[in-house]
């Protein structure tokens, strides 16, 4: 996951917290996350990188929108992650 930048990670967390979001589905929940908006023209190039790296599949729920669900590498991606994240924090934290 190192070769992702931070909102590509975010991409990947949200996607992994859904069976198959849509773009937009993704899109609103992330904005939630950090209260502010997110135009296509950022969303839909970071969805296709991850979609291009196999972190994330993508197929279409109909002629106009497509789903995006996370792939083995990218769950395999997210635990090493967190087994990083891990190893950086405080037993009293």
């Amino acid at each position: 996951m190192h070769d992702l930048s931070g909102f590509q990670r975010d991409l990947l967390y949200v996607i992994s917290g859904f069976e198959r979001p849509s773009g937009q589905e993704v899109k609103t929940e992330l904005e939630q996350y950090i209260d502010g908006e997110i135009n296509h023209g950022r969303l839909y190039p970071n969805l296709d990188t991850l979609v291009n790296k196999d972190y994330v599949e993508k197929g279409p729920i109909d002629r106009r929108t497509n789903y995006y669900a996370i792939t083995e590498k990218g769950r395999e991606a997210i635990r090493n992650r967190r087994g990083w994240e891990d190893g950086y924090r405080s037993i009293e934290a």
